[in-house]
């Protein structure tokens, strides 16, 4: 594991969709993408292939998914929101005491702070998963750069609520041997249970390529 804090000076990646992920692939000597139109499931499968043909090296960095807080993790907060502005309009104008103009701050107030909520978690977070490791990336202004050994974790699991479920956003949970984040909780995540699964599948294959290496010294 390894620690580092970078100014967050650079912009999106053109390549980041709107819902947080992305889909680029790059190889760890910077080499471009084999397949852009590919999912993270797709390109996993292909890479196991070229490395059980003998077409790649086994010791090459492959780029498999990027994302962060999805927009989509959002919806519930939002209708919650539009409800409580519903009902506190029509309480001010239906019971005389209560003034409009309070009325109208606190729910600005509360509109306000769930969209400081919703930019710090899809500006200050980003993961990105490889067929060797797992970067997660915290802060706006200054950045923080944590990474994880695939071969390190040991359980990959996910959760979902009601509104979740709906638009297929969770929670997904890393548990590791590693010392500095021996328990990591990925917020937001949009097609959850597929990205958890990626996780999990990168997490045995590494642990078989390394198996296979040792047994062949």
């Amino acid at each position: 594991m390894s620690q580092q804090a970078e100014p967050n000076s650079s912009s999106t990646p053109a390549s980041q969709e709107n819902d947080g992920n992305s889909s680029a692939v790059t190889s760890g000597d910077g080499s471009s993408d084999r397949s852009r139109s590919l999912t993270p499931r797709e390109r996993f499968e292909q890479e196991m292939k070229l490395r059980a043909s003998g077409d790649a090296d086994d010791a090459s960095e492959v780029t498999l998914w990027t994302g962060g807080y999805s927009a989509r993790a959002m919806v519930g907060t939002w209708v919650l929101l539009a409800a409580l502005s519903i009902a506190g309009l029509v309480a001010a104008v239906m019971i005389e005491p209560l003034p409009i103009g309070i009325t109208l701050i606190v729910l600005l107030v509360l509109w306000i702070l769930g969209g400081a909520y919703y930019a710090k978690q899809r500006l200050g977070v980003q993961y990105e998963l490889t067929t060797q490791r797992f970067i997660h990336k915290t802060g706006i202004l200054t950045r923080r750069s944590d990474r994880i050994e695939v071969i390190d974790i040991d359980d990959v699991s996910y959760q979902q609520g009601p509104f979740q479920r709906i638009f297929g956003v969770g929670m997904i949970n890393i548990t590791s041997s590693d010392r500095s984040d021996p328990e990591l909780r990925l917020i937001g995540i949009d097609k959850v249970s597929h990205i958890a699964g990626l996780i999990d599948d990168v997490r045995r294959a590494e642990r078989r390529r390394r198996s296979l290496h040792i047994e062949s010294i």
